[in-house]
């Protein structure tokens, strides 16, 4: 139902229309933005969704990996994923976000946060980062913090804030 494939330039502006349509205005006032402004995403970690559905080819889905040091540990951060209203709970973003977490282990990254409701991240291994351990560059709602291991023990020595790597 969906066809995965990697972000091209020309894909641009759809995405930013995807991203305006699933999130408004307002995204550029959450603290997950702080850690963009000023970085670039992994080029090999950025993907777009496609769908046939009504027998026109259109993108409905896009997702990008930023990196960043997640208490002192190199890792990434996900997001941001968009999905077109209409198809969500379909699969799209599960779909993408699991193509992106395999590319991310088999290029070497261990460890992976991201701000978003945990229930539905949890489906593709995230959970809550304990109370007090790591600190974003602005307010963010604890419960919401997640991260997931691509490697059993990446998380154990991350602890304190979550930063932008160096050269930023």
């Amino acid at each position: 139902m969906f066809d995965i494939e990697a972000e091209r330039p020309e894909h641009g502006p759809a995405i930013e229309a995807l991203l305006d349509l699933s999130f408004g205005p307002g995204r550029y006032a959450k603290t997950a933005q702080r850690l963009r402004e000023g970085n670039r995403p992994v080029p090999e970690l950025c993907y777009v969704a496609f769908s046939d559905e009504g027998g026109e080819r259109h993108m409905v889905g896009s997702l990008s990996f930023w990196p960043v040091v997640i208490g002192g540990v190199p890792g990434l951060m996900l997001g941001p994923l968009a999905v077109e209203p209409r198809l969500r709970g379909k699969g799209c973003g599960i779909k993408l976000m699991e193509k992106g977490l395999a590319d991310a282990k088999k290029l070497g990254y261990r460890l992976v946060i991201l701000v978003g409701d945990a229930p539905y991240y949890a489906r593709v291994g995230f959970g809550p980062v304990p109370p007090g351990r790591l600190t974003m560059p602005g307010p963010v709602d604890p419960s919401r913090l997640l991260f997931r291991e691509l490697d059993i023990g990446a998380f154990a020595h991350a602890k304190g804030a979550i930063t932008k790597p160096p050269g930023c």
